[in-house]
Formats: structure tokens, sequence, C-alpha cells
């Protein structure tokens, strides 16, 4: 049985999209008669307080057969630097590859996770592969001081993965070798009966035409121009506008300032984080869901939506641009338009039977087209292709 390494961020109950991709993932490949143990580690700066000095330390259970390993770094001065974090991380890893002697390495999000674990695996003549998620191209990519990291992550990787074209366009331009070593596939979702799921708490505070959008909202999710869309409805459509989760913490005060500013706060419900049932028990009361990211990768809530059978308006970016059909299974409007996102809102919301036909379509589509059992057949020819090259080369010229 050959023993998997993932890396990653977030790993349930952490809430987040690249955590709950990541068990998905890691279930799909215990299925496959995988061992899979899952590496957590964040080396995000941490206030620290005069008593919370402590050593590293690697705390291991057992989730419903994956081994998870969440790894702390040491804190032993109250300003630590980055490289602190990442070394404390580093070690820690390499004591778990001693221990488990891993036979594939397998990141997600090649900023830090995919640094620390490319490097790892190279040094232990490990194969790695790496899976690109969104931010990590479209927003870090910026930073010049991870730049030629992230480029040495695409080079020196085994394999690359990722959820949308536009990520694989961008990282073939900084490393060209990409090409030869990649696949483009999206996310899954898993079947979800939504009549088996509670009434969410504030569901009775919701008004009119509920329009709603589900996630951890940031600079990349365009909830300005859904506010400057809703602005212009104002006085045409009673509306609610409901945000299923709360504002990134260090963007917090700037959203309350966009909030305020709009003259639809009244108009607005925001539930604060919830848990993933909770989210979900919101879609069907959900007449329009909104995602108008100017970037995101493959978001999970969107996939959600669709299974929901809800009308969505989204963007041209990324897999929402790749996933959803104009006027047959949502309305898709260029990112950064409060008038398109406008006129589309106001269609959606004057005609019911065009929300009914494209929630319908879409339903249909994320039933036939993203089962888990697509997403198993991807990563297992990846894993096959990244553990058994040469055997499917030989299948490949049909020699094996």
């Amino acid at each position: 049985m050959k023993r998997i390494c993932i890396t990653t961020l977030e790993f349930p109950p952490d809430v987040g999209g690249v955590g709950e991709s990541v068990n998905r993932i890691a279930r799909l490949l215990l299925a496959l008669n995988y061992e899979v143990h899952v590496a957590v580690f964040h080396s995000k700066d941490r206030k620290v307080s005069a008593d919370c000095r402590k050593r590293a330390s690697c705390a291991t259970i057992e989730q419903d057969g994956i081994l998870v390993h969440r790894i702390e770094p040491a804190i032993r001065t109250a300003i630590s630097t980055k490289q602190d974090f990442l070394s404390e991380i580093y070690l820690q890893l390499k004591l778990l590859q001693h221990q488990y002697q891993f036979d594939i390495f397998h990141a997600f999000f090649i900023n830090e996770t995919g640094y620390l674990t490319t490097l790892i695996a190279r040094e232990n003549n490990v194969p790695v592969i790496n899976s690109v998620r969104g931010s990590d191209l479209h927003k870090h990519i910026f930073n010049p001081t991870l730049h030629a990291q992230m480029v040495w992550v695409l080079e020196n990787s085994s394999w690359v993965t990722f959820v949308s074209h536009d990520l694989y366009n961008r990282a073939t331009l900084f490393a060209p070798t990409v090409q030869t070593k990649s696949s483009v596939f999206w996310n899954s979702i898993e079947p979800i009966d939504f009549t088996q799921l509670p009434l969410p708490h504030l569901v009775d505070k919701l008004q009119g035409i509920v329009i709603g959008s589900v996630g951890r909202f940031r600079d990349k999710k365009g909830i300005e121009y859904l506010l400057d869309a809703c602005v212009e409805l104002k006085e045409e459509i009673d509306f609610t506008l409901l945000l299923v989760g709360d504002f990134a913490e260090k963007e917090c005060e700037y959203w309350q300032q966009e909030i305020a500013s709009s003259g639809i706060s009244e108009k607005i419900l925001i539930t604060g984080i919830v848990e993933r049932k909770e989210a979900l028990a919101y879609l069907p009361h959900i007449d329009i869901f909104a995602i108008p990211s100017l970037h995101d990768g493959c978001p999970n809530a969107m996939l959600e939506a669709m299974l929901s059978g809800r009308a969505i308006v989204g963007t041209n970016v990324d897999a929402i641009g790749g996933i959803l059909v104009d006027e047959v299974d949502a309305l898709v409007v260029n990112p950064a338009s409060s008038e398109e996102l406008a006129i589309a809102l106001r269609r959606l919301a004057s005609q019911p039977q065009l929300r009914h036909k494209l929630g319908d379509a879409a339903k249909r589509k994320a039933i036939a087209a993203f089962s888990p059992t697509v997403e198993q057949q991807h990563w297992q020819e990846v894993y096959h292709q990244v553990l058994s090259p040469e055997e499917l080369a030989l299948i490949s010229l049909g020699v094996a």
C-alpha cells in the first residue's frame, strides 16, 4: 500500500473551501487503497502574549481512516519571523517523513505548503504533486519576495494540478515546463439531501427576493460590485442580500464601511461564520445565488448552489466561467461590472420562470458532471502517472 502525505493550511473542523476540498480528495484517495496522511500547518504570524511561549508540537489523530498531523511551530519570542515558523514546520515535516517514509507528497497551495513540501520531497528523492487552488497564482504571485520561490515549486514538481485553465495558463507563463507535467480538472460535489438539513437560524429575517452568496468574503470575492448592483435595484425590488459567512478579519473594517455607506444596510443580512451544514441549509431559501468573484479557482460554494438548483449569476473567471454557460444554466457577466450584475439580477428577480429554468439546468449539470467518481478517476490517473510513469507510458504505447 502506497503511503501519501498531503500538506494543507486547513482541514476540517477548520472552516474553509481548501480544507473541504482536501478532506474530500483525501477520502477519494483512501477509497483507492492508499494510506493517507494529512499534515496541517500554517506559518502565519500570530499575536503572542507574555505567557504564550511554547515548544513545537505535532498532534496526530485518526479521522475516518485518515491520519491527521496538526503541526504547531514553537513560539520562543514575542516577535517571530516567517522564516522562524517555516523552519520549525520544516523540521516537523522532516520528522514525519523519517517516521512514516512516505511514497509521495501532495501539497495544496503552492506558497508555503508547496515550498516546504517540495523541499522535503526533493531532499528525500520522493515524488511531489502540487495543486494550485486559486489565490496562490492569482494573488501571492505578485509578492516579489515569493515570486522566485513559487516558480521554483512549479519547476520542481513531479506533477501540477489546476482547478481552472486560467490558473494553468498563468503557471505556464512563469514555468513553461509545467505544460509537460500537469492536468486541469474541476472539484466535485457529493450528493446532498437539502430536505434533511435543519432550518437555518436567521431564515425568518429574509424578506422579498433573496439574493445570496456563501463564503469567507474578502478582496477576490467582488462583493463591492454586488453591493453597487443591489443599490441600483433598491427602488425597484423588495430584496434581502444574504451573505452566509463573514468577512476576512483583516478586511473587516473596510467592509463595515462599505456596507454603512451603501444606503442598503437595512437590506443586508450577514450570518457570521457558521458550520457547513447550516451554510448549506440556507441555499434552498435563496432565490438568486450571486458569485461576483474577480478570481476564485473552483469554488465549492458554487457547486453546492448548482446542486441545490439555485439560479446563479456568476463572473466569467476561472472555473466559474468555465463551468457556467450563459443563458443555459446561469447568467454569466464580466468581473468588476456592477452594471452587468444589476441587469442580470433584475432579470432573475422579475422572471421566476427563468430562475426555475436555469436552476434546474444547473442542478442537472452538477449531478452529471461533478460526481466524486469523476474527480476520483482524475486523481487515480495523476497518482498512477507520478508513481508509475514508465508503466503508464508502456500502456499508452500498447506494450504492457
